[in-house]
């Protein structure tokens, strides 16, 4: 019997669109299937470093790297964010109601082999670097992930 594999988009830098993204994916994984997370624009929010690197960047890249959240600490939530007020309360919620954090998640994924790729093409547009994503993760095109869409039972868009 052939594995089972799921590929997901994740396009959304929501913090709540990501932790749904990394309990679908982690859900998947512990099921035995092969997961693919295929990051790509806002997405890559999600895969920066909390600190910032050391990188050579023009001015239109440094605009984006300042406008752009950094890490899975630091995104806001899709409805009621408020300045930040709305993540606070859900973070403050999860933590309360033992949940486990959008870190957690991603180490977690990491743990559990799934494949975490960041769009290189989307990366150009934002002027984000390899070095200023998070370690473990894998780079490619949109053809790299379409190859591995063609082969799952489902695909998911987040």
């Amino acid at each position: 019997m052939n594995q089972k594999k799921s590929t997901m988009v994740v396009f959304s830098g929501d913090l709540d669109k990501a932790i749904a993204s990394y309990i679908i994916a982690t859900g998947s994984a512990s099921m035995g299937n092969e997961v693919t997370m295929f990051f790509t624009f806002w997405g890559l929010t999600i895969l920066r470093k909390e600190n910032a690197v050391p990188v050579q960047k023009n001015r239109m890249d440094k605009l984006f790297a300042k406008m752009l959240p950094r890490g899975p600490r630091k995104l806001g939530i899709s409805k009621m964010n408020v300045g930040g007020l709305g993540a606070k309360m859900m973070k403050y919620t999860m933590k309360k109601k033992n949940i486990v954090t959008l870190q957690e998640l991603i180490e977690l994924a990491q743990e559990l082999d799934i494949k975490m790729v960041a769009c290189t093409m989307s990366m150009d547009v934002l002027g984000i670097k390899k070095e200023e994503l998070i370690d473990g993760i894998e780079y490619a095109g949109v053809a790299s992930y379409l190859a591995e869409a063609n082969e799952a039972n489902h695909n998911l868009f987040v």
